[in-house]
C-alpha cells in the first residue's frame, strides 16, 4: 500500500467522508477552528460536559458506518480508510470505557486547555479583540460542562489520582490572582492598528474576571468534592493503559517486551553519554562533563529575548542548509516562528500552520518564573526535534500536500508518530554532522536518555512492575527518584514531568517508542531496497502520507 505523491488525483468517495468528519469534529470540539485557521463561531468553546461526549460518541458512530461501507479506488484511499477506521474505533473504545470522566492532569487535560487556546486566537484586529472577550465571557459555562463530567466519574468510582487533583488545583489558582494569565490578557490587549474603544476594554476587564472565577469554581470543586474520592495509587492499571498506549503511538504494542527494551535502551544511552563526557573532559563522569559545559560561558544565553534570538537564528540556518540536499522543503514551510510562551510553567512545543499557511508554525518555549539563563549545549536538539528536520517539516508537509491528501489526512495527529519522528529526526541530525561537537550530542544524548528513562518509568508506574534492581515494585514515588537520576535537570522539572507521566499514562513512551518502530520501518524499507534505496526519497514518501498512526504507517511503506 503506497500513496502516489507524483500522478494528480480526482477527490474521491473516502476523501469527502474523511472532510465530513473533520467537519464535524470541527462543529464539535470548537478550538479546532482556531487551530485549523478556520472561520466562524469565535469565541465558543467545546461542549466539555458528559452530553458533549455522548454527541461526539455518536457521531463517530455514523462516520465509522460510512468508512466501513465506502470502496477505496486507490491506494490513497486505502489509507484513508485504514487510519481513519483505527481513529473512530479508537475514540469509541476511549469513550466506552469513560476516559473523559477521569481526564484531569496537570499538562493536556480540559483544565489547561481551557486557558491554552488563548495563545493562539488572532490578535490583530479590534474584532478579534472582541471574540476573545465572547470566548472569555463563554469560559464559565465550558468549565461547568467539565466540571460535570468529572462528577460523573466520581459516581462511576472512575476519578484521577490524588497528585493529580493537588497539582491541578495548584495551578487553577495561579489563574485567581491578580497576575494570573486572564488579568494579563485584558490589561495587555492591543491590536496591530487602532486603538480599543473603552467600552471593549471594559468587556476584557469583565470577562477576565468570569474566566478568573471559574478557574476558582474548578480548584473549589477538585478541593472540596472530587479530593475525598480520588485514588492515593498513581497506577491506572494495565486495562486503561493499553488503551491509552493504542491512542498514543497508534499500534499496539508489547508492553511488557517494550518495558524490558526500555530498560536495555536506557542502560545503551546511559554508555553513550559516558562515553561522550571522556571526550569533553578526559576522565570526566557525566555529572563533571556537565559541569564542565555549563560553566562555558560560550554555550550560555542571557534572558528570554536571547533565547528567542538563538533559537530563531538557528531555526533559519537549518531550513536554509537542509532545503534541497536532505529534504524538499516547500516555500510555505521555509518560515518557522521562535516564541516565547506567555506562560510559565516550563515546556517547550510546536503549533503547526494554518490551512491556508497565514499563520506560520510556531515553536513556543515557556520558560519557568525565575528562569533566565539558557545553555545552548542543552538545547539545540530541541530546535531540531521542534523544527525542521523535527514537527515543523512533518507537520507543514502533511498540510502543503493539498495535492493528494485529503483535509483530514493534513491535519491528523498521532504522538507516537509525531514524537516517533521528532525523535527520529534529532539522531538524524548527529548523522548529518549538526551535533558533531560533544558537548551538543551530549545534549542530544541527555533528552534520549530520558526519553528513554520514561518507558522504563511509565509502564513500571502504571503496570505496577517489579522495579529493575528487583528491589520491590514500582510507585509513583519512586519515579521521582529514578527520573531524578536519570536526566540533568533541576527538581522542579522532575517534579513536573513525572506528575505530567503520573497523569498522562501512555503519552510519554510515545516519543522513544515512537522513534524505535520509525527506525525499523526504516530499515526493513531500505532493506527490501537494497542498493537503490534513497533516504531522501524515504523521507519525502513516509512524510507525504501524513500524521497517520504507526500501524498504518507501517501498512502504508511496507505492505504489512
Amino acid at each position: 500500500m503506497s500513496d502516489d505523491t507524483t500522478t494528480p488525483r480526482s477527490h474521491t468517495t473516502i476523501d469527502t467522508i474523511a472532510e465530513e468528519w473533520l467537519d464535524t469534529e470541527v462543529e464539535l470540539y470548537a478550538e479546532m477552528r482556531v487551530e485549523l485557521g478556520r472561520p466562524g463561531h469565535e469565541g465558543e468553546f467545546s461542549d466539555y460536559s458528559p452530553a458533549g461526549a455522548e454527541q461526539a460518541a455518536l457521531e463517530a458512530k455514523k462516520a465509522l458506518a460510512k468508512i466501513s461501507a465506502a470502496t477505496p479506488v486507490d491506494d490513497v484511499d486505502l489509507i484513508t480508510k485504514f487510519d481513519l477506521t483505527r481513529n473512530l474505533q479508537l475514540q469509541l473504545d476511549r469513550h466506552d470505557a469513560r476516559f473523559d470522566e477521569r481526564d484531569l492532569n496537570v499538562i493536556a487535560s480540559p483544565a489547561q486547555n481551557l486557558r491554552d487556546i488563548f495563545d493562539i486566537v488572532p490578535t490583530a484586529s479590534i474584532e478579534d479583540w472582541s471574540n476573545i472577550s465572547t470566548r472569555l465571557r463563554n469560559l464559565p459555562a465550558a468549565m461547568d460542562g467539565y466540571i460535570e463530567t468529572l462528577r460523573a466519574g466520581i459516581a462511576h468510582g472512575n476519578v484521577p489520582a490524588i497528585r493529580q487533583v493537588n497539582e491541578v488545583i495548584t495551578q487553577a489558582n495561579k489563574q485567581v490572582a491578580d497576575s494570573g494569565f486572564f488579568f494579563q490578557l485584558a490589561a495587555d490587549a492591543a491590536p496591530d492598528t487602532g486603538e480599543l474603544p473603552e467600552s471593549l476594554k471594559g468587556e476584557l476587564a469583565a470577562g477576565a474576571q468570569l474566566a478568573a472565577n471559574a478557574y476558582e469554581h474548578l480548584a473549589r470543586f477538585l478541593k472540596n468534592e472530587l479530593a475525598e474520592h480520588a485514588p492515593e495509587k498513581d497506577a491506572v492499571g494495565r486495562e486503561i493503559y493499553a488503551l491509552a498506549s493504542r491512542y498514543f503511538v497508534g499500534a499496539v504494542i508489547d508492553l511488557d517486551e517494550t518495558y524490558e527494551w526500555g530498560v536495555e535502551e536506557l542502560a545503551r544511552m546511559v554508555d553513550e553519554q559516558e562515553s561522550i563526557a571522556r571526550e569533553i573532559k578526559p576522565g570526566a563522569s557525566v555529572a563533571e562533563a556537565i559541569a564542565f559545559l555549563d560553566g562555558d560561558p560560550s554555550r550560555k544565553l542571557h534572558g528570554t529575548d536571547a533565547l528567542q534570538r538563538w533559537m530563531q537564528e538557528t531555526s533559519d540556518r537549518a531550513v536554509n542548509d537542509l532545503a534541497g540536499s536532505q529534504f524538499d522543503i516547500p516555500d510555505e514551510l521555509r518560515k518557522l516562528e521562535c516564541m516565547i510562551a506567555p506562560t510559565q510553567e516550563g515546556g517547550i512545543y510546536y503549533t503547526g500552520p494554518t490551512d491556508d499557511f497565514s499563520r506560520s508554525g510556531q515553536m513556543w518555549w515557556s520558560v519557568p518564573e525565575g528562569v533566565t539563563e539558557f545553555d545552548t549545549w542543552r538545547e539545540l536538539t530541541t530546535v531540531y526535534h521542534e523544527g525542521i528536520p523535527g514537527h515543523h517539516l512533518q507537520v507543514g508537509q502533511a498540510t502543503y500536500n493539498k495535492s493528494l491528501l485529503n483535509a483530514w489526512r493534513r491535519q491528523n495527529w498521532t504522538s507516537g508518530h509525531g514524537e516517533g519522528w521528532a525523535l527520529y529526526a534529532e539522531r538524524l541530525m548527529e548523522q548529518l554532522g549538526y551535533l558533531d561537537d560533544p558537548g551538543d550530542r551530549l545534549g542530544m544524548l541527555d533528552g534520549q536518555r530520558m526519553r528513554a528513562a520514561r518507558v522504563v518509568l511509565d509502564i513500571g508506574v502504571h503496570l505496577e512492575k517489579p522495579l529493575p534492581d528487583g528491589t520491590g515494585t514500582w510507585t509513583g514515588d519512586y519515579a521521582f527518584g529514578f527520573l531524578g537520576r536519570n536526566v540533568n535537570m533541576n527538581e522542579g522539572f522532575v517534579r513536573f514531568e513525572v506528575n505530567r507521566y503520573l497523569g498522562w499514562p501512555g503519552q510519554a513512551p510515545s516519543y522513544k517508542v515512537g522513534q524505535r518502530i520509525w527506525e525499523q520501518i526504516r530499515d526493513e524499507y531500505a532493506r527490501r531496497a537494497g542498493d537503490s534505496f534513497d533516504i531522501k526519497q524515504f523521507h519525502k514518501r513516509a512524510l507525504d502520507i501524513g500524521g497517520v498512526g504507526l500501524d498504518t504507517l507501517k501498512t502504508a511503506l511496507l505492505g504489512e
